[in-house]
């Protein structure tokens, strides 16, 4: 997987850093030891296949830098991306971590979120399965299929994406919309062709289902993975945020030096065998950048495109969900 040789935490820290303090902080210094007077908790959603949010719950290092502000950490565990943003919307979390379509769903319904941060390109962690001895050979062959995926998540961008690709329209397959562990049960019962997923989900059918890999999103979409906040947190808290970020960062370039480790630690969290989970974390990039004019062009498109499918109500502009104008 490709890495960003120039990519430093230092790096990243200045530019979120400035982003943030643009936008919410004038004069804000990531150094500062004195969080914002109106962070007294924060509140994380995660999903268990978010590595590096789970192993940074795991070693309790956040607790320990934010106890001394006086600010505690409550972590709420989501099945998918689509709920933790249903979650962020209702005001009952300040921040998570998601794939690249469930905020342009979330800010078509109206959720006043901001992106924080941003995952490098992971497309070899999703991808779209089929049975070991099905006649599905490419991805044209999905024509008329039954398709498994979760509704409103990043999988649904990239099965979108490649359909189009190879000719497929979206109305022209099946969708069967289910959270992944009821779509394994459904791939593996024969309920379904195929089954549209991503690590280590993925990797796990791979070996535990002899599932047959179809393609994953390699030439087809980014799958982008991104941090998001609630709009008025990230707009009173920068600090705090910068804090996170910076822990994240740490946390990454540790399981990009430790796979094996931080697959082991994560194997009774996620209830998969170590290897499928290194396997998996390898797909994974674990580089984190501040959310730049690229970026947010690359959401439009997802944006617009649903739009024309009808898959979300209204047209929007992704920029509209930046926390500086400046980006």
């Amino acid at each position: 997987m490709s890495r960003d040789p120039l990519l430093t935490r230092r790096t990243f820290l200045a530019g979120v850093g400035a982003t943030l303090a643009a936008a919410a902080l004038p004069g804000f210094s990531v150094a500062a030891q004195a969080a914002d007077e109106h962070a007294k908790e924060l509140r994380i959603g995660y999903q268990k296949a978010a590595s590096t949010l789970v192993l940074l719950k795991a070693h309790g290092t956040l607790e320990k830098r934010l106890a001394p502000l006086g600010i505690a950490v409550k972590w709420t565990e989501f099945p998918a991306g689509p709920q933790l943003l249903e979650g962020l919307n209702v005001g009952a979390i300040d921040f998570g971590y998601v794939g690249e379509a469930p905020p342009v769903f979330a800010q078509a319904a109206g959720a006043n979120f901001v992106y924080t941060a941003y995952e490098i390109p992971t497309p070899h962690a999703e991808g779209i399965l089929v049975h070991p001895d099905a006649p599905i050979r490419t991805l044209a062959d999905l024509k008329g299929k039954k398709i498994a995926l979760n509704k409103g998540s990043d999988v649904h961008w990239f099965l979108v994406a490649a359909l189009q690709k190879h000719g497929v329209k979206f109305s022209e397959v099946q969708p069967v919309y289910l959270p992944p562990a009821d779509a394994r049960a459904a791939f593996e019962r024969g309920a379904v062709d195929a089954w549209a997923i991503w690590d280590p989900f993925l990797e796990a059918a791979k070996r535990q289902a002899n599932a047959r890999l179809l393609a994953d999103a390699d030439g087809i979409v980014s799958h982008h993975q991104f941090f998001l906040s609630a709009r008025q947190f990230a707009q009173q808290n920068g600090e705090v945020l910068a804090i996170v970020m910076d822990e994240l960062g740490k946390e990454g370039e540790w399981v990009r030096g430790h796979y094996s480790e931080a697959a082991a630690q994560l194997a009774p969290i996620q209830g998969l065998d170590a290897s499928v989970i290194e396997s998996g974390l390898r797909h994974y990039a674990h580089v984190y950048k501040p959310v730049d004019a690229n970026v947010l062009a690359e959401q439009q498109r997802i944006a617009d495109t649903f739009a024309e499918l009808h898959l979300i109500p209204t047209k929007i502009v992704t920029r509209d969900a930046a926390l500086s104008a400046k980006v």
